[in-house]
């Protein structure tokens, strides 16, 4: 048996699995987010370039990456991890060339497609789940999840200013050398996994995807992260151009604004998500921050003219965008049924980014033919709906999902386990999947006992090399 220490500390080689696959996926997002704050100021530079067809480019990795991300994460179960991202991250650097060299819209178009079709986020976590034993597989994913945010901060107060130094070609030639230097992080620093399978917590199965679909609680979370997505995009086709034309920003100045937004809607968000986990009143914090980015975006369409209602409004929307985007994953955790969470993060993902798509190219349209309000208030209505939507979610049980290596087992001893399990204190569901040899699980953890739940656990060999 397993010794109760082993289940709380991480290998070296999973923390350096989890630290190399984290810059593997900053590195990426750094090249995508750096764009977006800036994008919009050249429509007036670019052949053929219209705001609708702006808003078109600046969203159109979002479809791509929607579509194959889960069928990336289904090759790399066949053709192996390693070789899916590495070809993901070689079309994303083609991408990022060929937007580097156009002077057109539409290069630039098809440039930010080919950039999302290196979809290699299922792949990603695949890999990581391959590196990390179950119980530590939660901790690796929040190292990757953490450095997605950070690289988001970075690359909105970092691109204006690189901007003014080197400008769109040259953003798109960095967002190229990101994509080698994920490359060689790939190739000197993440491990190489010793077996390679499917891991339910963390990879979509294909046989998971009606039930998934069916369920209306996930399915108003999977609005809420596109409608989320599409109002970042959408409002992105116009606050660089309001903070250019009508506040009179230079660009190379706008992280005047996004610098000081950025760190004070961080420091706001921390206690309403301690308040929301701490004292159960989860639906409560996430309508609240739904109602405040729709609050943010009205203000906007009504004072977008004004450099102090700017600067107050996009404190607001980032308040609410940075607490929703941190909530909504730990609903769908809580919501979705264990053994089926890796499907779940997988729906939930792809309309992530199709919301991206949605709002690039919604808000360029609305940009051309209704202005800057017109923008504003299509997040704003959209916003509402949500809240509508939201608003009949019931309240989430506050259960994590828990992960126990349980060795080989036959069905009828997977059954067995599963009801043993269960008697655990603070274990609320427990499926057995003898195939897997994993007990996925549905915990308290104010509750759990730990050590008896450690009983159950089987020794493994190391998962890398």
């Amino acid at each position: 048996m397993k010794q109760t220490s082993r289940l709380t500390r991480m290998t070296a080689g999973e923390r350096r699995a989890a630290m190399s696959l984290a810059s593997i996926f900053a590195l990426r997002m750094l090249g995508l987010f750096m764009i977006l704050p800036i994008f919009a100021l050249y429509v007036d530079d670019l052949h053929g370039a219209t705001p609708a067809l702006a808003g078109l480019a600046l969203g159109a990795y979002g479809l791509t990456q929607g579509l194959l991300q889960i069928p990336f994460g289904l090759l790399s179960d066949r053709f192996g991890r390693k070789p899916i991202i590495l070809v993901g991250l070689v079309l994303f650097a083609l991408g990022s060339i060929l937007a580097a060299t156009s002077d057109s819209i539409w290069g630039i178009i098809i440039g930010r497609a080919v950039q999302g079709s290196g979809a290699i986020a299922a792949a990603v976590m695949a890999l990581t789940a391959d590196l990390t034993r179950e119980e530590h597989r939660t901790k690796a994913m929040a190292v990757i999840g953490m450095s997605i945010g950070l690289s988001f901060a970075v690359a909105m107060v970092v691109g204006p200013v690189l901007d003014g130094w080197i400008g769109l070609s040259g953003m798109f030639w960095l967002t190229a050398v990101l994509a080698v230097a994920g490359m060689l992080v790939l190739w000197r620093a993440v491990p190489t996994p010793l077996h390679s399978r499917r891991h339910r917590d963390a990879q979509a199965v294909p046989a998971q995807f009606a039930e998934v679909l069916a369920d209306g609680q996930l399915l108003r979370l999977n609005l809420g992260i596109f409608i989320l997505h599409l109002i970042l995009t959408a409002s992105f086709v116009a606050v660089p151009l309001v903070l250019a034309r009508e506040v009179g920003l230079t660009s190379e100045h706008h992280w005047w604004i996004y610098l000081p937004v950025l760190v004070l809607s961080v420091a706001v968000m921390v206690p309403f998500i301690i308040l929301a986990e701490r004292r159960r009143m989860m639906k409560r914090v996430f309508l609240g921050a739904i109602a405040t980015v729709g609050l943010a975006q009205l203000g906007m369409a009504e004072f977008h003219g004004h450099l102090w209602g700017m600067a107050l409004l996009l404190f607001a929307f980032f308040a609410g965008f940075n607490l929703l985007e941190a909530s909504l994953p730990s609903l769908v955790s809580k919501v979705a049924p264990a053994e089926s969470k890796g499907t779940a993060m997988g729906v939930y993902s792809s309309g992530q980014f199709l919301g991206a798509f949605v709002g690039g190219a919604a808000g360029g349209l609305l940009l051309q033919y209704g202005g800057y309000t017109g923008v504003f208030l299509l997040s704003a209505g959209v916003a509402l709906v949500w809240l509508l939507v939201a608003g009949s979610m019931r309240e989430p049980r506050y259960l994590a999902s828990y992960l126990l290596n349980v060795g080989t087992v036959d069905l009828q001893q997977a059954r067995r386990l599963a009801m043993d399990l269960t008697r655990v204190r603070g274990v609320a569901e427990a499926v057995v999947i003898a195939e897997d040899g994993v007990a996925y699980l549905k915990v308290d953890h104010h509750a759990l006992d730990e050590a008896a739940l450690a009983t159950y656990a089987s020794a493994e060999p190391g998962t890398a090399n």
